[in-house]
């Protein structure tokens, strides 16, 4: 039986390699999983552009794994379990499972809140450590691993990480149903924004998207409106679809400063901007119109205990039908050519790009 497997792993900007590793060993509390299917991410492609900049140089190895770059990518993935750890009684062999990839110290001043998401040294499996979902096998802390019901397919199940993301995001905003929603930017969080929404039973979904693709997009996972912000004033269309009033809450998952200057003027006086985006470059704010309409601003942090769980259940009680996200699916030895490469020249028209980590190279 071979003892190394195959895995893509980053080792600098434009620079990931499909290595052969040794396979891991299950401990105590952790749980061995074959990978099937992973999501190639926008911090993925961030990271193969421009990094390392969340992935820890060697220099600056990861306060909790220990890890540095080169490392094994891939944090929204779906497999099945092989091994268990001692003390592991939620999971066995053979159960289908997707993973919650935060890591976390337990310790920190946020942790011991339960705000793991927002932990002091905070990390991702697949970003920081601990193998990630583009390899043949990995282990995990029991924590992080969720349980598939029957009715979610593998593939729909690499999908709960970003939907997650969203869900979070609407989750702690100060959304109410009856509330009418705009949405900065249709990618693939923006549109699990979208999605969270009309699983909570949002009735006005306001959509604000320069690619004609990505609007089509939007309006298929439930947004009401859909506002090209090229060709028409945003501002004047969302007091248009909310009947003079502007919209109750706003979404940023676009991260360009165009977007965040109209959104304030679009949102209602005591509304809400919610950012989700990651900044690449300095914000600046009008403040005068955050404070003479008494607008909130907040930001949100990946996912929390129990977001998982929360989209797990709106999938299989068919609140959510997420599997229209998925546009492409790859093999492992093809995530620079047909994975990176696509998401850089091709991106308006993909939502997620799978790699089939179980059909081998």
């Amino acid at each position: 039986m071979s003892k190394t497997m195959n895995a893509v792993r980053f080792y600098g900007q434009r620079d990931i390699r499909l290595d052969q590793i040794p396979i891991p060993t299950v401990k105590p509390g952790q749980v061995k999983i074959a990978p099937k299917f992973c999501g190639i991410c926008g911090s993925d492609l961030h990271e193969y552009l421009g990094g390392a900049n969340l992935i820890p140089k060697p220099e600056h190895p990861h306060p909790i794994t220990g890890e540095t770059l080169p490392l094994t990518l891939g944090h929204e993935f779906s497999g099945i379990v092989e091994e268990v750890g001692e003390g592991v009684t939620h999971v066995r062999p053979g159960d289908r499972v997707c993973v919650q990839p935060t890591i976390y110290d337990g310790d920190c001043r946020a942790c011991r809140r339960g705000l793991v998401n927002c932990c002091d040294k905070n990390g991702f499996v697949g970003l920081s450590g601990w193998g990630g979902g583009l390899c043949e096998h990995m282990a995990v802390p029991a924590s992080c691993v969720k349980p598939l019901p029957d009715g979610i397919s593998l593939e729909v199940g690499a999908l709960i990480e970003p939907l997650a993301v969203g869900w979070h995001a609407v989750s702690i905003s100060p959304f109410k149903p009856g509330d009418s929603a705009l949405v900065l930017g249709g990618g693939p969080i923006g549109l699990a924004v979208v999605q969270a929404l009309k699983g909570k039973g949002c009735d006005n979904i306001i959509v604000s998207e320069v690619s004609g693709r990505r609007r089509e997009f939007a309006r298929e996972f439930g947004a009401h409106h859909v506002i090209d912000p090229t060709a028409a004033d945003v501002v004047d269309e969302v007091d248009r679809l909310t009947g003079g009033e502007g919209a109750d809450v706003g979404f940023d998952a676009a991260g360009v400063q165009v977007a965040v200057d109209s959104a304030f003027k679009a949102i209602k006086a005591r509304g809400t901007l919610v950012n989700i985006a990651v900044w690449e470059k300095r914000a600046t704010l009008q403040m005068n119109d955050v404070v003479f309409r008494e607008r909130g601003y907040m930001g949100v942090a990946t996912y929390a205990l129990g977001d998982f769980e929360a989209v797990i259940e709106a999938i299989s009680s068919g609140r959510m039908k997420p599997e229209g996200m998925i546009t492409k699916t790859i093999k492992l030895d093809e995530v620079a050519d047909e994975g990176f490469k696509t998401l850089i020249e091709d991106k308006e028209n993909h939502v997620k790009i799978l790699v089939d980590v179980g059909a081998g190279i």
